[in-house]
């Protein structure tokens, strides 16, 4: 700011503490409205969470210090869109982490819906764990145990009638279970698009700082003047 303040008169010199404050604000603005528009580049389907997670606190005469931030906890997985690396997974409290939801509504922005998890392992045909099947494959998730009814046994048993489950097998990473995985806890993939946040940022101070403060210096020097 101080090249812009060279050739000020001693009125504006005064005012020079309050138009900072009100263009630093400004543009801060300006970089939250880049920002919120660029999750819907980036993203195909935004939260509403997300979009309001970009936040602005205004600089003062006594602190000319404006700040655009990310509130914390969409920080946690827009982060990797920064700087690279895997998905951030929220954990889940029943183990693991969410990960490829199968045969389950998803809502609007791809996502699974808020207590959906919870009213899935709460129903008496599923249960939450790890499975360990004999190719020594391991799969945590959510599944859905197969129906229990009197069956035909083996027939070099007799063909006499045995009870538990009955259902048509199917296929969890290539292996036959009776089970229905429903929604699968995994490993975090590494994210593929980059959000651009700083620079981004860095673009919109350069493009607009000195048109912000000639604005704001003109606007407290006719406030002065009355």
């Amino acid at each position: 700011m101080k090249p812009l303040q060279t050739t000020l008169s001693d009125l504006a010199k005064k005012q020079i503490p309050f138009a900072t404050a009100r263009a630093l604000t400004a543009v801060a603005k300006r970089v939250q409205r880049a920002e919120k528009d660029a999750l819907s580049e980036v993203f195909d389907r935004p939260t509403l969470f997300t979009q309001r997670s970009i936040g602005v606190t205004a600089a003062k005469k006594a602190d000319l210090t404006a700040t655009v931030f990310v509130k914390d906890i969409a920080a946690q997985y827009l982060e990797p869109f920064e700087t690279g690396g895997q998905h951030h997974l929220p954990p889940s409290k029943r183990g693991g982490t969410l990960f490829n939801p199968k045969a389950v509504d998803l809502n609007q922005y791809g996502n699974l819906p808020k207590g959906k998890l919870r009213r899935l392992a709460a129903r008496p045909d599923t249960f939450v764990g790890t499975i360990n099947f004999r190719s020594g494959q391991t799969v945590s998730g959510v599944w859905r145990r197969p129906k229990r009814d009197y069956r035909r046994a083996d027939p070099k048993r007799g063909y006499w009638r045995d009870y538990g489950t009955k259902g048509k097998l199917r296929k969890v990473d290539g292996v036959l279970t009776g089970l229905k995985l429903l929604v699968r806890f995994g490993d975090a993939l590494p994210v593929k698009q980059r959000l651009g946040y700083s620079e981004r940022a860095k673009d919109v101070v350069r493009a607009s700082l000195k048109a912000e403060f000639d604005k704001a210096m003109g606007a407290a020097l006719a406030t002065a003047r009355k």
